[in-house]
């Protein structure tokens, strides 16, 4: 397949001090593709966020019904919208390849950068995998020949190889799958809502055969901030946006909303029906939906599941791998991670090694890990919120089309709430164990060999590392 490689270096540098925000290494570079509009990535956020109403089980099961719902409210309110609020004034001011990574690297240095990327990277091992075993987990329930053996694994293996070449072939190829996936997971949760009032109270002593095993209502809100984490990886592709000063902060919004609608709407609507909060359990849905509409629902509900488990893995393949390539072009990686699709401009090195790096990873399980990526989440998001901050300061001059509201308050306030529930996933993570010791003393490992990978870097002395601190090397056509 043809390639094409990313620019090459001069040894001449550009300065990106505070008294210089518009000086070119500040500004997108122009190409020719065809860039994202609002819809197509509102779609790729929904999926790289939620994918669907899958996963409230353990909310309705921890906490019921009433409850339930405060919890799936609240969480966007404390969680959700002040994340969404930094990312459209930082996505706004500087709509960079890599997002994030060039956020924290231009507000606190080459060092926080390289530390922002390594939690993301070192975060998605323990996230990636878990979605082609969903995608294979529910198509087992339709076709049990797939259990057999080895099966499985080539299904889930083979879910990795069509998304990796599904965003070799482009941003909008990958971001018009997901509008379609969309509209594919959402039509059975919304025959569920409209056949929710015809059985009022009918469903009182129904059973979906769950399990009995108790879940907490603390075990219950973690879920919910892992249901409602990673508004931030839609910035990775800020370069390939149309207009990414007016179109990030409109899809941010739109796409708090829309989760929160589908996380909200169908368990509302199972309340209507009086069936005991002791029945959902993980993967339940479907069985619900058998319930409500026999087995053509139950069908429905379960090639939903498998579209949100495919949809999501192909979006955050998007997202991640644009990681490496603006590490690359920074200099912090060796050049081969920023070769380019010649005719998308896909990284196409950086989804082939990430590609083969998770499906190495397909056997983890993911149950008691919720907290660890909570918990390395939570510290890579602490450090964008800093650099909020920091921007300010240094660079009150940066134009800024759309800000946080309340001014210095409202920025200093902001990353407060997301900090505070944060906390939680602390405390519960003294009390999960992996290897032999507890979840929280296993990412804090994790995250502490950011630094020891940082300095193993150094020896190699690639040029970004060995930048001044403020400057970027200029890319040449």
């Amino acid at each position: 397949m043809a390639t094409a490689s990313v620019p090459t270096l001069k040894p001449r540098l550009i300065p990106s001090s505070p008294k210089s925000p518009t000086a070119p290494s500040a500004q997108p570079q122009k190409q020719n593709f065809v860039r994202l509009t609002l819809w197509p990535l509102v779609a790729a956020t929904f999926f790289m966020v939620s994918g669907g109403t899958f996963g409230t089980e353990e909310i309705v099961h921890g906490a019921g019904y009433g409850r339930g719902i405060l919890i799936l409210l609240l969480t966007p309110v404390l969680w959700s919208l002040p994340t969404a609020f930094m990312i459209g004034e930082l996505s706004s001011a500087l709509p960079h390849e890599g997002g994030y990574y060039a956020w924290v690297r231009r507000a606190m240095g080459k060092f926080w950068g390289f530390q922002e990327a390594w939690l993301s990277l070192v975060a998605s091992i323990f996230d990636m995998a878990i979605y082609p075993t969903l995608f294979v987990t529910y198509l087992n329930r339709l076709f049990p020949w797939f259990a057999e053996g080895r099966r499985d694994w080539y299904v889930a293996a083979g879910i990795v190889a069509v998304c990796a070449l599904l965003n070799i072939a482009g941003v909008r190829v990958v971001t018009t799958t997901s509008l379609w996936l969309f509209f594919l997971l959402s039509s059975p949760f919304v025959l569920i809502v409209l056949l929710t009032p015809f059985k009022f109270g009918a469903l009182t002593h129904a059973s979906t055969n769950a399990g009995s095993a108790p879940v907490g209502i603390l075990t219950g809100l973690l879920v919910c901030m892992w249901n409602y984490m990673g508004w931030d990886n839609a910035s990775t592709i800020a370069a390939e946006v149309e207009r990414p000063q007016r179109t990030y902060p409109r899809a941010m919004l739109y796409a708090v909303l829309i989760v929160s609608l589908s996380y909200v709407l169908p368990v509302g609507a199972m309340w209507l029906t009086g069936l005991s909060p002791a029945q959902f359990e993980p993967g339940s849905w479907a069985d619900i939906a058998g319930l409500l509409g026999g087995p053509f629902l139950r069908t429905g509900l379960v090639l939903a599941a498998m579209a949100s488990a495919f949809g999501m893995f192909n979006s955050l393949v998007m997202s991640y791998s644009r990681l490496p390539l603006a590490m690359a072009q920074d200099g912090m990686l060796p050049k081969v991670f920023g070769k380019l699709h010649s005719k998308s401009r896909a990284p196409w090195v950086a989804i082939v090694v990430l590609a083969i790096g998770w499906a190495c990873c397909l056997g983890l399980g993911f149950d008691r890990l919720v907290t660890i990526d909570i918990l390395i989440y939570g510290v890579s998001l602490g450090l964008e919120f800093l650099a909020l901050i920091v921007l300010r300061v240094r660079e009150p001059e940066l134009e800024r089309p759309f800000r946080v509201p309340g001014g210095w308050l409202g920025a200093l306030l902001i990353g407060v709430p997301p900090m505070l529930l944060l906390g939680l996933s602390i405390v519960r993570s003294e009390s999960e164990h992996i290897f032999g010791m507890s979840s929280f003393a296993f990412g804090m490992i994790l995250i502490a060999s950011g630094a020891v990978a940082y300095a193993l870097s150094l020896l190699f002395k690639p040029a970004g590392l060995n930048l001044p601190a403020g400057e970027t090397p200029e890319p040449v056509a």
